[in-house]
């Protein structure tokens, strides 16, 4: 972890964050996802993780918003974190997830819910039981939330357009 670099991304990083992503997952959707929520405006905060000149892990927030009673509530959404699969188990996921957290909360935001593997996201906060009332087209066991501060527990997830491109 010594000679990796966490850093937001840049335009230059494009076509490495395309190629983790497809890397990581077998496939081109998060890839394509992400150039989604890029090209729409959608992203809160995007990451990489650097090594030797070359795009090794990436995390995305997108905007998410929590309807309720005709109001919304800003909120974040952890999708993807892509880490090269040659440099699994080396802590730079988790360092993409930490140093994420705490620009998020430099910037105020309250909430963060990510769809993924309860053992892994618990590590760093995140609770099914802060997501099990939120109405989703995505509940189900692996949805979670991590509240920083005051945040609903209630209501509508609406996410980024993109997402229903999936």
């Amino acid at each position: 972890m010594n000679d990796v670099v966490i850093r937001p991304a840049e335009e230059r990083d494009r076509a490495g964050i395309h190629q983790v992503e497809e890397r990581a997952f077998g496939q081109a959707g998060e890839a394509t996802l992400v150039d989604r929520l890029v090209a729409d405006g959608d992203v809160v905060l995007e990451l990489v993780a650097e090594k030797e000149d070359r795009i090794v892990g990436h995390v995305l927030f997108s905007r998410l918003t929590v309807e309720e009673n005709g109001e919304g509530f800003a909120a974040v959404a952890l999708a993807p974190l892509a880490v090269d699969p040659d440099l699994h188990c080396q802590g730079i996921g988790g360092a993409l997830v930490r140093e994420a957290h705490e620009r998020l909360k430099q910037a105020d935001e309250k909430l963060s819910i990510v769809l993924g593997d309860p053992a892994y996201y618990g590590r760093f906060g995140y609770h099914r039981s802060g997501a099990e009332k939120f109405d989703s087209d995505y509940q189900c066991d692996a949805l979670q939330a991590l509240a920083w501060s005051e945040a609903p527990s209630t209501g509508r997830l609406i996410y980024a357009p993109a997402f229903s491109a999936l």
